[in-house]
C-alpha cells in the first residue's frame, strides 16, 4: 500500500487564512509523498479522496487527473479497481455530487468504480452515502467518527477484494 498526496497548487493567502488546512501543509503533509503516475501504475486499486469544493473534485486533485492523458492514451489505468472519499462541512455540502464528479474522470479511464453501496450496515451507521465515505468536518473541522472510520474501512477493504479479483 502506498499512501501519497497531490501537489498543492492554492495561493498561499487561502492557505494562512484557514488555520486547518495551513496546519495540515505544514505538519503531516510533510510526511505524505506527492502522487506520480508511477504510483497509479503501480496499484491494481486506487482509492482518492477529495475534499468537496463546491459540490466538485478540488483542483489539486483535478490538476493532477488531468496530467494523465499518456497513460489513459495506453490503456495504463483501465480495468484497475476505483473508490472515492470526500468530505464537506457539513452532511448536505455537496458530498454525493462530489463522488459522481470524481467518478466521470475514472470512467473515462476505464476504472472499475467500486462504490460501497449499502454493503454494510456500517454504511448507514455513518450517514448512508452508497458512493463512498463521507464526512461532515463541522465549521471547527472535526475528525471522522468511529461509525465514518468503520465506513471507510469497510469501504478499503471492498476495494482490496476487488482490485485482487481484477488482478487475477
Amino acid at each position: 500500500m502506498r499512501l501519497r498526496r497531490v501537489t498543492e497548487t492554492a495561493p498561499q493567502e487561502a492557505i494562512d487564512g484557514s488555520p486547518g488546512w495551513k496546519a495540515w501543509l505544514e505538519g503531516p503533509a510533510q510526511e505524505i509523498e506527492i502522487a506520480t503516475h508511477d504510483d497509479l501504475q503501480w496499484a491494481d486499486g486506487v482509492a482518492m479522496g477529495t475534499p468537496t469544493r463546491y459540490g466538485n473534485v478540488s483542483a489539486q486533485l483535478k490538476q493532477f487527473m488531468d496530467t494523465t492523458g499518456p497513460l489513459w492514451a495506453q490503456g495504463l489505468l483501465a480495468g484497475k479497481a476505483y473508490t472515492g472519499f470526500t468530505s464537506a462541512m457539513n452532511t448536505h455540502g455537496g458530498n454525493e455530487s462530489t463522488l459522481l464528479a470524481l467518478y466521470n474522470t475514472l470512467h473515462h479511464w476505464g476504472g472499475v468504480i467500486v462504490a460501497p453501496g449499502y454493503t454494510d450496515p456500517a454504511l448507514y451507521a455513518a450517514g448512508g452515502n452508497p458512493y463512498g465515505t463521507s464526512h461532515a468536518t463541522g465549521p471547527n473541522n472535526e475528525p471522522p467518527s468511529d461509525l465514518v472510520l468503520t465506513a471507510a474501512r469497510h469501504q478499503g477493504s471492498r476495494l482490496a477484494d476487488i482490485a485482487g479479483k481484477l488482478a487475477g
